[in-house]
């Protein structure tokens, strides 16, 4: 009785009782919310459908000394519901936990902007010692998804999915033992870490959802993809959502206008739009990048001496077999690893010059007689980690600027790269800890390097790790007795590029190029090239999505290490416009190892210099603004400023596919193939077998 009455004193503080449901309307979309405060209504009013069908807002989670995560479901509280015509509120005076009130007040507003529903929040925490650590709002509980819909992540530029419960039940929790898989299972993606683009796409044929943050604080945003168990056990219901981290303590107050979902009509590349146009609007300033790394088509990454102090290569060796090796496939660059004295990923953040080849001066001569050949050296540092055994760190230094996590220690790293015995990797492994890259000690540093690179020669400067934050790898403060973590880490990354940037553009020709590694639009924004990681390759691989959202930033493919799958995983770079990334053997190798690596990629780019003014310097745009007459037939198109060329090749059809391709406003002049690909005259048809690659080209009439 007691609990009973708590509740119905909660409902009479929270709830104003309505008949009706509360509905928003415009000629695009219908948002329909219940006087218990349930979405009941997402519908596309184009086609027609209703991607809603009940269910909760909203759940929140907060920490007390005694526990953490408390959960409080949206379910379980009444709002006061009001709706103007222009908006919709809900109003929570306080929430119901486990049965008792508690003094969180919870404020919701819905609007509409054409197709986008956008959704705001306001937190405000009343609860003795206490913060609010999580908000999942909106959910979109148990998805009225079509059977067309695939869905599209950004997770290392893009990746699609044919089923989206059979990924979320197959990828979701990994290690289940660690989470409560009996309840939901969930596939892991945060912007901030893994995914490049804060957002994620329900993508049909004729329309889709949309699910975005518009967030211009650029904090972590967590994109909410789970399956619940339904009443059977069975993981069945869909939900999708965006869940945010307010830190809000006691007495404070939070808020939040930046999640968008929009029931769109057109193709994903509609829902793209809506992303690009809102950063493009808000907090975008890229540089356009030098031409010869525009015009980049691969590199050789190749590490000279590994951390266990074993040579791969030698000084000689850039201008000898380095260089013989990359003109036989027309590569741009040597990404250069493993330069210094103490090898690859060992002694950083000194790089101490190697005296056995001469230092500083050997390396500069070396580099002077490799750029002879026209090719270019890309001098590579590692952005943030600071090697334990470094003086640096000795010194005290290294150790106050590094990440501190939950508890106030470091948060460490290590690199288990091994020789070709088993002690290295299991008992000796170099340990790291991570710079906080805002303080100026640091920038000061990276600053040095990028010197120290262009007085020895390099074209450009790279550094390791700055492109995204890391998962679970956060630095943390305390704030009134807890654990706080920074949850704009990505921003304080993207504000040192930038910083970077600002002084490399100051002090250098404009040719000087400088890169990073891990994409999101946030950090690429800052340099002129990213070196990318956790790329996907065959059906999954959807980089598509990144390179037409933001078309002018270049971006690697990576892990082709070896002479197996070479057509295929080549292919990839040339359809997408990926710059190739050479690493042979996890880069202790050159291409002269494999040799059908080799001639392909020598074929690939011979064709990409043929064309370099569309597939290099055009814009990437996907599948519009041509006709290809046959969905299996994988095209893309690149526009330059006169001309057009179509990418065609047929990845996953064994037989032999025909297409006809047509550029409205163009028409066919040449095409250069690979493989059996066959163009008919005057370019009305083209063959491709399994693997075969055609490139048509287009003038304007």
């Amino acid at each position: 009785m007691k609990t009973l009455a708590l509740l119905l004193l909660c409902s009479l503080l929270c709830y104003s009782a309505n008949a009706k449901d509360f509905v928003l309307k415009n000629d695009k979309v219908e948002v329909a919310i219940s006087k218990r405060g349930e979405l009941v209504t997402l519908k596309n009013l184009t086609t027609g459908h209703n991607y809603a069908s009940g269910g909760y807002l909203w759940r929140m989670y907060y920490d007390t000394k005694a526990e953490q995560e408390i959960e409080i479901v949206g379910g379980d509280s009444k709002p006061q519901v009001e709706c103007d015509g222009k908006r919709i509120v809900l109003n929570y005076d306080k929430l119901v936990v486990r049965g008792k009130c508690e003094p969180i007040k919870l404020q919701l507003t819905i609007s509409l902007e054409g197709e986008n529903v956008r959704f705001a929040s306001k937190v405000e925490n009343d609860i003795e010692n206490s913060v609010v650590r999580e908000l999942q709002y909106p959910l979109v509980r148990k998805v009225n998804l079509p059977a067309d819909h695939k869905l599209i992540t950004s997770r290392s530029g893009g990746c699609i999915y044919e089923n989206p419960r059979q990924i979320i039940m197959a990828k979701g929790n990994k290690i289940p033992y660690r989470t409560p898989a009996q309840i939901f299972r969930q596939l892991d993606c945060r912007y901030g870490a893994t995914a490049s683009m804060n957002c994620y796409i329900l993508a049909g044929e004729k329309q889709g959802l949309y699910v975005g943050s518009h967030d211009a604080l650029i904090q972590d945003t967590w994109h909410g993809l789970r399956l619940y168990a339904d009443k059977d056990k069975k993981f069945t219901e869909l939900e999708f959502g965006l869940f945010k981290y307010p830190q809000c303590f006691k007495g404070e107050k939070w808020q939040n206008d930046s999640n968008i979902i929009s029931p769109y009509t057109g193709t994903w590349h509609k829902a793209a739009d809506k992303y690009g146009k809102w950063v493009r609007a808000s907090w975008w300033d890229y540089h356009e990048a030098p031409q010869w790394i525009r015009e980049m088509k691969s590199w050789q990454r190749v590490i000279f001496k590994h951390q266990y102090g074993n040579y791969l290569f030698k000084y000689s060796d850039l201008y000898g077999r380095m260089q013989k090796a990359g003109e036989s496939v027309d590569a741009d660059a040597v990404f250069a690893f493993g330069w210094w004295k103490e090898g690859m990923d060992r002694g950083n953040p000194a790089y101490t010059p190697d005296d056995t080849q001469g230092g500083d001066e050997g390396w500069r001569k070396a580099i002077a007689k490799f750029k002879k050949s026209g090719q270019k050296l890309i001098m590579y540092y590692n952005g943030q980690l600071i090697d334990t055994e470094s003086e640096f760190y000795k010194s005290g230094e290294g150790k106050r600027i590094s990440y501190k996590g939950p508890s106030g220690t470091e948060i460490a790293d290590q690199y288990r790269f091994s020789g070709l015995g088993s002690w290295l990797a299991e008992y000796q492994a170099v340990t790291f800890v991570m710079a906080d890259t805002r303080h100026q000690v640091w920038r000061d540093m990276l600053v040095e390097m990028a010197d120290r690179a262009h007085r020895n020669g390099a074209n450009a400067v790279f550094y390791d790790q700055l492109g995204i934050g890391f998962q679970q790898k956060l630095p943390w403060s305390t704030k009134l007795g807890y654990a706080v973590p920074n949850n704009r880490l990505i921003y304080d990354k993207g504000q040192t590029l930038k910083y970077l940037r600002d002084y490399l553009e100051k002090k250098y020709e404009p040719d000087f190029g400088y890169g990073t590694e891990q994409l999101a639009d946030y950090t690429a924004q800052w340099v002129d090239f990213v070196h990318i990681t956790g790329i996907r390759h065959g059906k999954e691989n959807f980089s598509e999505l990144f390179r037409y959202t933001f078309p002018e930033i270049i971006f690697s493919d990576r892990n082709i290490r070896d002479d197996t799958d070479i057509e295929r995983r080549v292919n990839l770079t040339l359809l997408k416009g990926l710059c190739n990334d050479i690493e042979i053997y996890r880069c202790r190798s050159l291409i002269d190892e494999t040799p059908k690596y080799q001639a392909y990629l020598a074929k690939v780019n011979a064709i990409r210099n043929k064309y370099t003014d569309c597939l290099m310097l055009g814009t990437f745009r996907d599948v519009l603004g041509f006709e290809n007459s046959n969905a299996k037939v994988q095209a893309k198109g690149f526009f330059g400023a006169k001309r057009v060329a179509v990418v065609a090749t047929n990845e996953f059809d064994k037989g032999v596919l025909t297409t006809s391709i047509k550029v409205p406003g163009y028409r066919f002049v040449e095409a250069s193939t690979l493989g059996n690909a066959k163009v008919a005259e005057g370019g009305k048809s083209v063959a491709l077998g399994q693997y075969d690659v055609a490139v048509l080209v287009f003038e304007k009439e």
